[in-house]
């Protein structure tokens, strides 16, 4: 059957990750100690208030000294929320950042692989050729209109010049009016009858 089970899949968490995961644990207990602390302060304080009332004033002080000694448990418990919070934190941050650098990484080689293929040499080369294909067929154009000198273009205006000033002769306009024109005799009218046609 073979070693189906042999291979072991690559796991897609991470040191960082693990980490992260036991700082979180670790904030989550100490947020539950606070509030287990917490519930003790008040019912501290509603225990000395009422020994205080009954006159047991000595074990009101012992009650309110402890306490004065949780509340600063407290206070010391917050301050170690806020450094792993602070620490998960930058470990997020840090793996952003080193995603950020393997992009670049990745981002830089592609680059250099593109600029293996087109050498500055190549890219030189390419538009030298280009401006030699540009002027070559400038060259052509200018035959092609027949590059007119400076004297051609003078002889050109000149010739259009004379045209444009020249009167065109027209022929002169007859002073005697047109005859009327004069009905023609229809054809249909002189047409012989067809009977007579065929008794001739």
């Amino acid at each position: 059957m073979g070693n189906l089970f042999g291979r072991k899949r690559r796991s897609r968490v991470t040191e960082q990750d693990k980490a992260v995961l036991q700082l979180k644990q670790q904030r989550d207990k100490l947020r539950q100690y606070q509030k287990r602390i917490s519930l003790n302060l008040e019912r501290e304080r509603a225990l000395a208030k009422q020994l205080l009332t009954e006159g047991k004033k000595d074990k009101a002080l012992l009650l309110l000294k402890k306490k004065r000694y949780q509340e600063q448990l407290l206070d010391k418990t917050e301050n170690q929320v806020s450094n792993l919070e602070r620490m998960v934190q930058d470990i997020e941050f840090t793996q952003i950042e080193m995603k950020v650098i393997e992009g670049l990484k990745i981002g830089n080689e592609c680059l250099n692989k593109m600029h293996q293929v087109m050498s500055i040499e190549e890219v030189e080369r390419i538009i030298g050729e280009t401006q030699d294909a540009v002027e070559y067929q400038r060259q052509i154009d200018e035959i092609l209109a027949g590059s007119l000198t400076e004297e051609d273009e003078d002889a050109i205006l000149e010739e259009l010049n004379t045209i444009t000033q020249e009167q065109v002769e027209l022929p002169e306009v007859p002073s005697e009016p047109l005859p009327e024109k004069i009905p023609e005799a229809s054809p249909v009218k002189n047409r012989p009858k067809p009977e007579l046609v065929a008794a001739s």
